[in-house]
């Protein structure tokens, strides 16, 4: 059985896409900050029939969560096939370039980059046991400088100093790992779910978290010919739904 470790699966597409790799096949180690969400989100799982699902409480902010986690998935198996960075923060908004504190742009920096980065680094050695292993880190369009700079793209207009910036040096570190790992069997990919309604943004989003979870998971199970280094988003107009960066 392939096994996966997604952070933020608690609830809204993190959840979804814990549910759609489960339906899959795939033993998913269910990362959730909060512990009581945690459990509550495997009880949903498990009332559903998907009996392979454990609980990591993982902090991706806090080194020794990280730490902790790692050890807790290496008891239960020898190699992880899948990690998606899921979890996020959008610090709030408005977030004017100008005003936003300082420690509010660090605080979403530590969560949705160097989180992900030390998610990625501390759990690749898992990875690396894998005959096919798979990173997808879960970005947003708000983090494309070209779409930014295009006045005529349809969120031209949403711009911040935390949440899309730190999208944006996520994407920038999924190019460099991904060229690291060019001559092994990893593919490594930034996926935008697209402007889903979830709590994270009062559910103003028109796209729903089934069909965000669903383009997580189709980069999630690439195949050996699958790209790698990439930037997909399902809010692509037009044919195929890679992203300019």
């Amino acid at each position: 059985m392939k096994t996966a470790l997604i952070t933020g699966a608690n609830k809204s597409i993190g959840f979804e896409t814990a549910r759609q790799l489960a339906s899959q096949g795939y033993f998913i180690f269910l990362g959730s900050r909060d512990l009581k969400n945690g459990e509550q989100a495997v009880a949903r799982l498990k009332a559903e029939g998907f009996d392979q699902i454990t609980l990591v409480q993982l902090n991706v902010a806090d080194p020794a969560s990280v730490k902790a986690a790692r050890e807790q998935v290496g008891k239960q198996t020898a190699s992880l096939d899948l990690l998606v960075n899921n979890a996020g923060i959008s610090g709030g908004f408005p977030q004017a370039p100008s005003t936003t504190d300082v420690a509010t742009i660090r605080e979403v920096f530590d969560t949705n980059f160097f989180g992900a980065i030390n998610v990625t680094q501390v759990f690749l050695d898992l990875l690396k046991k894998s005959a096919a292993q798979r990173i997808v880190n879960v970005t947003s369009g708000l983090g494309s400088l070209t779409l930014h700079s295009d006045p005529n793209w349809k969120y031209y207009a949403i711009k911040g100093g935390a949440y899309g910036p730190s999208k944006t040096a996520l994407n920038a570190y999924t190019v460099a790992l991904a060229y690291e790992l060019r001559d092994t069997a990893f593919k490594v990919n930034a996926v935008d779910p697209g402007h889903t309604g979830t709590d994270f943004n009062n559910h103003r989003g028109p796209g729903s978290v089934e069909d965000a979870a669903k383009i997580i998971v189709k980069y999630a199970l690439l195949d050996a010919d699958g790209p790698t280094g990439k930037y997909f988003s399902n809010d692509m107009d037009g044919e195929g739904d890679e992203s300019p960066w």
